[in-house]
């Protein structure tokens, strides 16, 4: 498959998979590893990232500069961008701290096949769990609870995790309906995704080369218009059916994951 193809095909994973919870990195991985594609840096899998906050920053465009208009004079509209802030910030300094060990050591297709399985499982557990939702509504959570949130965040350090899993399940857990845990979980990928592109690209800039730069922009665009398509029906999706069917196909993934390694390596 030639590379652009193959670039393409991944940048649409990603938009697919970003926002819900079976991680699209630990797809990416996956995919990538039986393609045989190679990134410089293993930046490709976090620049494309860019495509599906840019896809989540149009659907909610509105709402976010409403919340921009009304800081200077509304309470809870200041009240809950601190609320975002304090949640992204268990994983900015994380991240930042163990950058070189995520991508050198976590970067490893049979630790996401696994985490792909007992991520499965978990969300499996938390969606049957009888929890009582003390909050409806994203926008009016607890800071306690945003930062509780941004705590779970850290999970997803781990490839295969799923950023949007782990802070949907630890927003459930922390009183949060499945819509709102749901539309958090957006919220809190524009900051996390932005800062992680940030990142990375200071990181690798001076290393990528043109053709990796035309790779990213193939894969970026083709996670926007993937993404796009998932942000406009997660929310009434998961309203009507849970997370299950999501649960089970991280498991699927999974456990095919791990014959396909042990089969071809």
């Amino acid at each position: 498959m030639p590379q652009m193809l193959e670039a393409v095909l991944l940048g649409f994973i990603e938009g697919l998979t970003e926002f819900l919870p079976v991680s699209s990195t630990g797809h990416l991985l996956l995919v990538g590893h039986f393609l045989g594609f190679e990134s410089t840096g293993k930046a490709f899998e976090v620049l494309i990232q860019l495509g599906a906050i840019l896809a989540i920053l149009s659907v909610y465009f509105g709402r976010l500069l409403w919340i921009a208009k009304a800081l200077p004079y509304d309470p809870k509209a200041r009240r809950f961008v601190l609320g975002v802030l304090l949640a992204f910030l268990p994983a900015a300094v994380i991240g930042a701290a163990l950058h070189g060990f995520i991508k050198g050591v976590l970067f490893n297709p049979w630790l996401v096949c696994v985490s792909l399985i007992v991520g499965g499982i978990v969300l499996l557990v938390v969606d049957r769990l009888p929890l009582e939702h003390r909050y409806h509504e994203a926008t009016r959570f607890s800071l306690k609870t945003y930062f509780g949130i941004g705590l779970f965040q850290c999970l997803a350090m781990i490839p295969g995790v799923s950023r949007s899993g782990a802070t949907i399940v630890g927003a459930m857990l922390l009183g949060a309906d499945k819509r709102s845990a749901a539309e958090f979980s957006f919220f809190l990928a524009m900051p996390t995704m932005a800062g992680a592109f940030a990142y990375d690209l200071l990181k690798n800039y001076a290393i990528l080369s043109a053709d990796d730069l035309s790779l990213i922009v193939a894969g970026f665009l083709a996670a926007f218009v993937s993404a796009l398509f998932v942000v406009r029906r997660l929310l009434d999706y998961v309203s009507h059916h849970g997370f299950t069917p999501f649960a089970w196909w991280r498991i699927v993934v999974g456990a095919a994951g791990l014959a396909g390694l042990a089969i071809f390596g």
